[in-house]
């Protein structure tokens, strides 16, 4: 499977939602700091300080090991900074074992069935994943969204790809319970995944290509990501280079500053002209 582009999907579900469960006591802090790295048109401004922040929450789990809240946010941003911004490979796999351990001690405090079954098999683990319910989604979402990033980082470990059905199972349960949670953002990891492999090899893309769009009604279009990673994922896997051009041109027109959105919108420009420039040559 092809995992290059996958690390900024992470980005954008993880960054886009790297606050909302933090408990009362440190609600603001923690969405004033979120809101402002979601803001900053310099990812170089964000690469240097998210570790300040990283060792800040590393220190509020010290005080209160058991907070779920706090152990989602920091797990998050672990995984939104190996994946994104962290190019060594041992160090994204160590702040990738960090990330995964923080949101499976908040899987286990919130979800306890789920992680009684979570290293069973999918058919052992499906009962459990379709129990769940709408005020457990971000629970569900957020263990999720860091496994997602695991696998990614440890996508040369075939016992690591064989956890895919489990994820796909529990961003699919996240879809029937509430498809527009995060603004959609389940629909985009589904659309990345589904657009692997091509219908030669038995692959769906057709499927893909629904789960992009429906990322893209739900957000609005405003997360420009979308269109980039729709652009990667399917216009290149079906060898359409009208549609693969005419996203990235979209995203090149498109004003990046959007509240919340404009390291990602910033991000996503960046990578189109990259991709642009590789058109020709890939088609």
């Amino acid at each position: 499977m092809n995992f290059t582009m996958f690390p900024l999907a992470i980005l954008i579900l993880l960054l886009s939602g790297c606050s909302s469960l933090i408990g009362s006591a440190t609600q603001k802090m923690a969405n004033n700091l979120s809101v402002a790295m979601l803001n900053q048109d310099d990812p170089q401004t964000v690469r240097a300080a998210a570790p300040a922040y990283l060792i800040m929450l590393d220190s509020m789990i010290e005080g209160d090991p058991e907070n779920v809240a706090i152990l989602h946010s920091a797990s998050k941003l672990y995984a939104s900074y190996s994946s994104a911004f962290v190019t060594e490979q041992a160090r994204s796999m160590r702040l990738a074992n960090k990330s995964m351990t923080y949101a499976r001690r908040a899987l286990c405090l919130s979800l306890e069935l789920i992680c009684a079954r979570i290293d069973d098999k999918l058919d052992d683990l499906q009962p459990a994943i379709d129990q769940l319910t709408v005020k457990q989604q971000p629970h569900l979402y957020a263990f999720a969204s860091a496994w997602a990033n695991w696998i990614q980082i440890n996508s040369g470990d075939w016992n690591a790809l064989a956890q895919l059905p489990k994820l796909t199972a529990m961003l699919e349960q996240s879809v029937k319970l509430d498809e527009a949670y995060d603004h959609g953002g389940a629909y985009l990891y589904l659309g990345v995944l589904s657009s692997q492999i091509p219908p030669s090899l038995g692959g769906n893309p057709q499927q893909g290509r629904d789960y992009f769009e429906k990322a893209l009604t739900l957000s609005q279009e405003k997360n420009l990501m979308v269109k980039v990673l729709m652009a990667e994922h399917y216009a290149r896997l079906v060898f359409d280079q009208e549609l693969h051009d005419q996203l990235l041109n979209e995203v090149l027109k498109s004003d990046p500053l959007q509240p919340e959105l404009t390291l990602i919108n910033t991000l996503a420009q960046t990578r189109a002209t990259q991709l642009l420039a590789e058109s020709a040559e890939f088609f």
